[in-house]
């Protein structure tokens, strides 16, 4: 909780200070409009729930390299289903299912062929990568003007459904990825801090033999994140899928990994495993896509905002580090 707030204070602080040199720099604020705070938080969501996703695997002490490129395959391949008659009812859970095998076939090799995960998701990114541009011909896919319905679910606001005479700024600037993101994290916030598999899973990632030695019975533990991984991630390819509508096989997807690896990791999941919470995720997510936002609005090079996300993901992991450091210091002086 103490990381927590302390996230939230680097959250605001950023805000301040971004709105005090958008100022200075143009003599207006545009970064908290309506318009600009609802496609911020957009984004947070999207991209939220691919940290939420990773979250699930590093808490274990893993980790999934393969998120932008299952993202990918998973859009793609609801894009031709639904493009060649398969109704949304039938297409959807079609590759929803692919993409919890995919995670099952994750854990399997962590756990019975005695694989790192670091490779084993490494070799899925290629993998599936692969995959999608082969059905797929290394043609663009979409929905086209379709399915309007489901891409509210990606790009629409709450605006969209209530009365005008409601007024219209505050709903236009709660989007419906970042209310999926919201209803998604209070379930995992509930399973990982409140149920049993979910406390297992940070007894899992501190030390794998003493929860073994605990009667955890931690293969399933770990085929079960990563198959949790993979819905997940599905679920917000399919979203982002939604919003664009133009799905490049070589390149929709690409880096989404990074995005993922960075909100989790600066929201506090050590990578070490063992150590994380939901609302810290969310923050750290807010924090890259506000990031994100700000290379834009300021002028910045776009070319920049990877140095950007990498530079943050460093400070995230020192932050940790040195943590974990002192931690171990108390511990042995108090011994």
């Amino acid at each position: 909780m103490r990381k927590s707030l302390g996230l939230t204070g680097l959250l605001a602080a950023l805000v301040v200070l971004a709105c005090l040199w958008e100022y200075k720099q143009t003599g207006t604020v545009k970064f908290t409009s309506p318009t600009n705070v609802g496609n911020v938080l957009t984004f947070v969501g999207l991209f939220g729930i691919l940290s939420l996703a990773q979250a699930l695997v590093i808490v274990t002490g893993g980790i999934d390299l393969s998120v932008g490129s299952v993202a990918a395959l998973v859009g793609i391949s609801a894009a031709m289903l639904m493009d060649r008659g398969w109704p949304p009812a039938a297409a959807l859970p079609a590759v929803l299912a692919g993409a919890a095998l995919i995670g099952a076939w994750h854990g399997l090799l962590i756990t019975k062929g005695r694989i790192q995960p670091f490779i084993v998701t490494l070799c899925g990114l290629f993998l599936y990568r692969g995959i999608a541009r082969f059905v797929a011909s290394d043609m663009t896919q979409g929905f086209g003007s379709k399915y309007e319905r489901l891409k509210w679910f990606g790009r629409g606001y709450l605006s969209d459904l209530v009365p005008d005479s409601w007024g219209s700024a505050i709903w236009q600037m709660l989007p419906a990825p970042f209310l999926v993101m919201l209803l998604l994290a209070a379930l995992l916030a509930a399973f990982l801090h409140f149920s049993a598999p979910g406390r297992h899973l940070f007894a899992l990632g501190a030390n794998e033999e003493a929860a073994r030695f605990s009667g955890i019975r931690t293969t399933r533990l770990i085929i079960m994140a990563y198959i949790l991984c993979s819905l997940i991630t599905a679920l917000g390819g399919l979203l982002i899928a939604f919003k664009v509508n133009s799905l490049g096989p070589s390149d929709f997807g690409s880096f989404y990994e990074l995005y993922a690896i960075a909100g989790a990791v600066l929201g506090g999941c050590s990578l070490r495993g063992g150590a994380g919470n939901v609302l810290g995720v969310i923050i750290g997510a807010a924090l890259i896509m506000i990031l994100r936002n700000l290379v834009n609005i300021l002028g910045i090079p776009s070319q920049l905002q990877y140095v950007v996300i990498g530079g943050a993901i460093l400070v995230g992991v020192f932050a940790d580090e040195m943590v974990t450091r002192r931690r171990l210091v108390r511990a042995a002086r108090s011994g």
